[in-house]
């Protein structure tokens, strides 16, 4: 019968692990590898919903038609795009702009999202690789120790073990989670795509007639 200790081989382990790890550091970013290393966390997350923010933009909305748009510059707003929607429309932008406003910095938040999960599909396409290499090495540790019986197991079992490393790494780790950090980016793009309606609505209530607004910086 098959142990856990006897599936586990150091050897194995580094190259495997630490190959994927230098390729995946290698093609990616450092601001794309620091994304996706932080968005792991968001993964015991439940799915987004819009519903909250959408309230707080009618408490919003109530603000303003008793007590003046400027009154929204007082009030405290967690979500960044909600704020900066709220900002533009205090600022006096036409609902166009605000949609503009709105619509960009959703696609900024999918193109963050993309990269996040493409860094954890690229270590998936490149741990089984590295499974491969680390066959290829105890493969070749084997046939230059062939005159000593006891140094063969040691390099038989880089070599299989290897291979398993690198499937199961890829298979049971790094593809779910890029799968599930899409899954998540989409369902927040669709649930964010809710709340431009509202904050387009409210600017062309409390844009003035004739107002000429000054060009938005649509930075995410």
């Amino acid at each position: 019968m098959i142990t856990l200790a006897q599936l586990l081989d150091p050897a194995a382990l580094t190259i495997v692990g630490g190959g994927t790890a230098l390729a995946v550091v290698l093609r990616t970013p450092l601001r794309d590898l620091g994304r996706a290393l932080a968005a792991v966390t968001t993964l015991s997350r439940g799915r987004f919903d819009a519903d909250p923010l959408l309230l707080q933009i009618t408490a919003l909305a109530r603000i303003a038609k008793r007590h003046g748009v400027m009154a929204l510059d007082r009030s405290v707003i967690t979500d960044a795009d909600v704020a900066a929607g709220i900002a533009a429309i205090v600022d006096g932008a036409s609902a166009t702009d605000v949609a503009t406003l709105v619509q960009h910095r959703r696609r900024a938040r999918i193109e963050r999202h993309v990269a996040a999960a493409d860094v954890w599909a690229g270590a998936a396409e490149v741990a089984p690789a590295m499974g491969m290499v680390g066959t290829l090495i105890g493969l070749a540790q084997m046939f230059a120790t062939m005159s000593d019986p006891g140094a063969i197991g040691g390099a038989m079992a880089v070599a299989l073990l290897a291979t398993l490393y690198g499937a199961l790494f890829a298979n049971l780790l790094f593809m779910p989670i890029a799968n599930r950090l899409r899954a998540q980016g989409r369902n927040e793009a669709f649930e964010r795509a809710r709340i431009e309606a509202p904050l387009v609505a409210l600017a062309e209530r409390e844009t003035p007639r004739g107002y000429v607004a000054p060009v938005l910086a649509t930075v995410a």
